[in-house]
């Protein structure tokens, strides 16, 4: 699909302007037939990933689509009108040029799932096949309440995330910018002082002006090495999907913050399963479309193998317990589900243990990071003032005596 500026005419003769997402300039001319309109130029969009100022599709602008549609198709307006109503009450446009593709498509007899498929950046698998099973259930305003309800989940989830990976950075960048100061200006200062009269230096004075040297010749590839090293490893994992496994298990087992990312994960594809598997969608689909979405190879093999044993015969819980690698919350849940019928309510209640212990495990990591960085600080300050106004005082107490 591609965007296409363009210049039509009405049947009043009236000239018209704009842009609308296509396939080919043939199906440029019947969307636009469809909207009244007859084609006089038109050329191709730089892309529809960067046009419009580069406006893009965020997950509050879907948010406001499933509440509006599922609104709309509770009270029994036509699909058609209800994208055109929202499409006109739009400020974004790269999201109305969208809603206008998804009207053509309609139109032009296809289903909203399948008008969704033309959009994979857009909607992805998982909507789309809620979206499906919705029409194909005859319970599309249901399937939309449930997909507003996960996309807020998702939206918090995604703020204690970057709660998670921010703010640790933010400080560190914080303590590494005072270790600069000190070591590059403040340090050379004050050493020159002490080296000018003559004074023996003592051994943590010299190891504290062999740190700042090292800063003061080689800083670009203190600076360097990380970022260098970093770009290396994030092209490996693209390339690589051996590296990208390594990367992916290593996060999984980093200290405090590994198991975070890990419910994270797993609350994720707990909620996703639960929302497929009540719009009536399979157990092995659930597990199929739930492998794109949890962006970690490590949890992604084993979801593959969890498949593997189910078509072998195994019962969901014995294969997630074969998998080795899922939570025993998450095994006496799916226990739970299978003994009940319940299964989605289960992964719900997954979804709502992990949700609240990610909160508390970034509350509680927040309290340990402050500290930790004080006392960081404290030692570095320590050292520094000790290395540096120690002989300075020894100087001072020798002139006076």
């Amino acid at each position: 699909m591609a965007i296409y500026k363009y210049k039509g005419i009405d049947s009043a003769g009236k000239m018209a302007r704009g842009r609308i997402v296509a396939s080919n300039v043939a199906d440029l001319e019947a969307r636009l037939d469809h909207m009244g309109l007859e084609l006089i130029s038109c050329n191709e969009a730089r892309s529809s990933s960067t046009s419009f100022g580069g406006h893009k599709i965020t997950r509050p602008d879907l948010i406001n689509f499933c509440i509006h549609m599922e609104q709309m198709t509770r009270v029994g307006v036509p699909i058609l009108e209800s994208l055109k109503d929202l499409r006109d009450s739009l400020d974004n446009p790269r999201f109305r040029e969208v809603l206008s593709a998804l009207t053509s498509s309609i139109e032009g007899g296809k289903t909203l799932s399948q008008a969704m498929e033309e959009f994979p950046r857009v909607f992805d698998e998982i909507f789309i096949s809620l979206v499906r099973a919705g029409e194909y259930s005859g319970e599309l305003s249901v399937v939309l309440k449930d997909l507003t309800e996960s996309l807020k989940w998702q939206d918090e989830l995604a703020a204690q995330t970057k709660k998670v990976l921010m703010y640790p950075a933010f400080v560190g960048v914080v303590v590494l910018g005072v270790l600069f100061f000190l070591m590059i200006y403040l340090v050379p200062q004050m050493v020159s002082f002490i080296q000018s009269m003559g004074e023996e230096i003592p051994m943590h004075t010299q190891a504290l002006i062999f740190v700042s040297d090292i800063f003061v010749n080689y800083w670009y590839l203190i600076l360097g090495i990380p970022v260098v090293s970093v770009t290396l490893l994030n092209y490996l994992a693209r390339v690589r999907p051996g590296v990208r496994y390594m990367l992916d298990s290593i996060k999984l087992r980093l200290w405090v913050v590994g198991p975070i990312l890990k419910k994270i994960i797993l609350g994720r594809f707990a909620n996703y399963f639960a929302l497929l598997y009540s719009s009536g969608v399979t157990v092995l689909s659930c597990i199929q479309i739930s492998e794109n979405i949890t962006g970690n190879r490590v949890i992604t093999k084993a979801l593959k193998e969890v498949g593997q044993q189910i078509e072998d015969g195994n019962t969901i819980s014995e294969s997630f317990e074969k998998a080795g690698i899922f939570p025993p919350l998450v095994l006496r849940m799916f226990k739970v589900g299978e003994r009940t019928g319940g299964l989605d309510e289960a992964l719900l209640n997954i979804s709502y243990f992990y949700n609240r212990d990610v909160k508390d495990s970034v509350d509680k990591l927040q309290s340990m990071i402050e500290p930790a960085m004080t006392v960081v600080l404290g030692l570095i300050l320590g050292w520094v003032m000790m290395s540096v106004l120690g002989p300075i005082y020894d100087i001072i107490s020798r002139m006076t005596v």
